[in-house]
């Protein structure tokens, strides 16, 4: 079926994740020389860590989560004027849960992270392998070039959907 013919099917997952990805703030418009390091570290979970302690408040994760960018292997939170590096342990996102979505025989699935972006899985955003460590971590691109881990339990269930569909 052709990509076009697949987008309306799909439309309304899709103006989900562009309405997600439209209330961010314009990072791109945005170019302030670095400031500094600052202490918080993302961890392999996707937590948020500030001078050795967790950020529990979900608003301020996904506040800062909105202006994270990335450049080259390096992570960043932006502002018209700052721009702080921090750490990411395996990628600054983590998928949480996965939908399937089925139209006229055709499937879409929809990752969600613990920030509540959504993304529908396609070719600009794929689902992959990335060698962290000697071991292979399923990632997903979700935004402005920011991956995503996929959890142990997302991935289980996306490879028994695939076994599903090949029995």
């Amino acid at each position: 079926m052709a990509s076009s013919q697949l987008d309306k099917l799909f439309s309304d997952l899709l103006a989900t994740q562009q309405q997600s990805t439209n209330s961010l703030p314009p990072l791109h418009l945005w170019n302030p020389s670095l400031s500094g390091d600052i202490d918080i570290v993302i961890d392999r979970e996707g937590r948020w860590i500030h001078e050795g302690a967790e950020i529990k408040r979900a608003s301020l994760v996904k506040l800062f989560a909105s202006i994270l960018v990335r450049e080259g292997d390096e992570y960043f939170l932006l502002t018209p004027i700052e721009k702080w590096r921090i750490k990411v342990a395996v990628a600054p996102l983590f998928v949480i849960a996965a939908s399937r979505e089925s139209r006229e025989g055709q499937q879409a699935i929809v990752l969600t992270t613990s920030t509540e972006d959504t993304v529908v899985v396609d070719k600009d955003h794929p689902v992959f392998l990335m060698e962290h460590s000697g071991q292979p971590l399923p990632q997903v691109i979700v935004r402005n070039d920011l991956p995503a881990l996929i959890s142990r339990n997302v991935y289980y269930q996306l490879i028994d959907w695939a076994f599903e569909e090949t029995d």
